[in-house]
């Protein structure tokens, strides 16, 4: 069975049409070093938030070729809307599940309605978000790529987010492995601690956080925005034809292993 709507165009049709990616949470600072990055080998660059002024914001300081657009990833008929204006738009090669965000930070301080929001926001968005743009990108044969983190592979607290963010890894296994037979691709980019406004908070109770972060990685640094952009960029792009279902950390590190243990573990230098 054709998996497109009956208005969906033809293959050749949507050769010709404009090559468009689509980021959520585009108005943070990942999203958009995303965004910037993908433009180099797309013709358009939907950047998409739940705040409109901001992300508005954020394509004008970018420039041409990124278009804002409000869409409520954690609601169908909003994701289903921006498919359909993205329809118009181009043909969608490239999408980038990226929306995210955190609420409690220990497990005995989650409450029900914290578990439910990190649940909708960091899985169920992507969920959505994919089960609208699905058709499209079977058709431009595209690639999904959608931002976890390391705390989807290990324990590293805001519990609710976590198991999001591996139910969100597992999904992207889902993806490459039934869509696969469509040539679509889907992998996942997962982060360590990356410098962004997101951790304001954080910084402003300790002035320190960034640099006390920083010890635990083999690399003695967090990550950029634009090193996360950069990995996004390479998986959907045609140099990684042959890979998907993957997760990609971009963690300076730290999920191969922490220096400042295997020094007390092992009493060496060396380390």
């Amino acid at each position: 069975m054709d998996p497109r709507p009956a208005d969906q165009p033809s293959a050749a049709a949507s050769a010709a049409l404009p090559r468009l990616a689509i980021i959520t949470g585009s108005a943070g600072d990942i999203g958009r070093a995303i965004a910037r990055r993908l433009r180099q080998d797309h013709d358009l660059v939907l950047m998409t938030d739940l705040d409109l002024d901001a992300v508005a914001r954020a394509a004008a300081e970018l420039g041409e070729g990124f278009l804002p657009w409000q869409t409520d990833v954690t609601d169908a008929a909003s994701c289903a809307a921006m498919a359909v204006g993205a329809q118009r738009l181009g043909q969608v090669v490239t999408l980038v599940n990226n929306a995210g965000g955190v609420t409690a930070a220990g497990l005995h301080s989650t409450s029900v309605a914290d578990w439910q929001a990190d649940r909708a926001l960091n899985l169920d968005a992507a969920f959505l978000t994919f089960q609208a743009l699905a058709p499209q990108l079977i058709l431009g044969q595209g690639s999904v790529v959608n931002i976890v983190s390391v705390n989807g592979l290990g324990v590293y607290g805001h519990p609710a987010y976590s198991a999001a963010k591996a139910g969100m890894i597992h999904l992207t296994r889902l993806i490459a492995v039934e869509y696969g037979r469509h040539g679509l691709r889907a992998n996942a980019v997962a982060p360590g601690t990356v410098r962004t406004r997101a951790w304001e908070a954080r910084a402003a109770q300790n002035p320190n956080v960034f640099a006390e972060a920083a010890a635990h990685y083999p690399l003695g640094r967090i990550a950029r925005p634009g090193d996360v952009a950069e990995a996004v960029g390479f998986l959907a792009s045609p140099l990684a034809a042959a890979i998907t279902g993957i997760c990609l950390p971009v963690d300076c590190g730290l999920t191969a292993g922490t220096p400042s243990l295997a020094r007390t573990f092992t009493q060496s230098a060396d380390w």
